[in-house]
């Protein structure tokens, strides 16, 4: 991936403030470049996804709407977040069944998401090396991968030293 972070910046203290700006401003960027219109809600649901560096479900995202005053009806949220997923502006967390933002946005890449059960946070890393493993796999038995999500559950570092008595 071209200008790649560092995956493990969203387990680690950085600038939240300088990253979740920089990564809006690379995701308002890339739909000036396709023509995507990006509504004033479509930019909020980007930003709160950003802010809680983290993955979001739908009615969590909802809830932050509504007290902003964009609405209280779903359609709204999901909405955004199904346009926000489409442009490759955020990616949907299966195994969460919620919404993180993407941190790459406008860069072509397979990520695989690395989720920490006990705060939720989420880290956005490149899939790359198991994505070629998979396609091997795949393209012995003669199948066409269409689309893969990756995702691993453990504990980000600072709930690991927790949990060993280390924090």
């Amino acid at each position: 991936m071209s200008g790649e972070k560092d995956p493990g910046c969203a387990f680690a203290h950085h600038d939240h403030a300088h990253c979740a700006g920089d990564t809006l401003a690379r995701a308002e960027a890339e739909t000036v470049r396709r023509g995507l219109r990006f509504t004033p809600v479509r930019k909020r649901v980007l930003q709160i996804l950003l802010e809680a560096h983290r993955a979001m479900g739908a009615y969590e995202v909802l809830d932050r709407l509504a007290a902003e005053g964009f609405g209280n009806q779903p359609p709204v949220a999901y909405r955004a977040l199904e346009f926000l997923v489409e442009a490759g502006l955020a990616h949907r967390v299966q195994g969460l069944n919620a919404f993180a933002a993407c941190m790459h946005p406008g860069e072509v890449h397979a990520p695989v998401f690395l989720i920490c059960r006990d705060c939720d946070a989420v880290a956005e890393a490149a899939a790359a090396p198991v994505r070629v493993a998979l396609d091997e796999v795949a393209g012995a038995l003669g199948f066409a991968i269409e689309r893969a999500s990756f995702e691993a559950v453990g504990l980000c570092p600072a709930c690991h030293a927790r949990s060993e008595g280390r924090a």
